[in-house]
């Protein structure tokens, strides 16, 4: 039998701080107990498949309610707090190595435009036409960066 994704320790850890489902006078299908929702979420992050393409077969219903309800749980704080009892628990088990650590990073766009470039060094006058003199004695011809007057410039019609 495969290794269950959430174990009875780990649920008996987090159900107390999910909410109490909402009440449905209206009617309609019963909701998807949380710890099926829970299952499938964890599936989900753990293999990397699409919501759409989560088995119907391993009963946490479909993918859209999974979804639904980790962003329904994302938004009321949850999983912080999962963080933190988690972490108790792993502090209080002496299950937490501090020698080692993780650092993440993100990069942001500087707001104030950041460090600015050095200027250009500009040439004068005077240099660049000594610069072009030696090729010129030499014979070569020095092209232009500009083109000539394409076909649709050329022809008088378009303009």
């Amino acid at each position: 039998m495969a290794k269950p994704l959430l174990t009875d320790e780990l649920w008996l850890h987090i159900e107390p701080l999910l909410p109490a489902p909402k009440p449905r006078p209206q009617g309609g299908r019963p909701p998807v107990p949380d710890r099926a929702a829970l299952t499938g979420i964890l599936f989900v992050l753990r293999t990397g498949c699409p919501w759409e393409y989560l088995p119907q077969e391993m009963g946490c219903g479909s993918g859209m309610t999974c979804w639904r309800r980790l962003r329904d749980w994302h938004a009321a704080g949850i999983w912080r707090q999962v963080w933190l009892v988690l972490l108790d628990e792993l502090g209080l088990a002496d299950e937490i190595d501090w020698d080692k650590a993780v650092l993440d990073s993100c990069s942001v766009r500087a707001l104030f435009g950041g460090r600015s470039r050095d200027p250009i060094p500009r040439i004068a006058a005077k240099m660049a036409r000594s610069g072009m003199l030696p090729a010129m004695a030499k014979g070569r011809r020095l092209r232009s960066s500009k083109r000539g007057p394409t076909s649709m410039t050329a022809n008088k019609r378009f303009r």
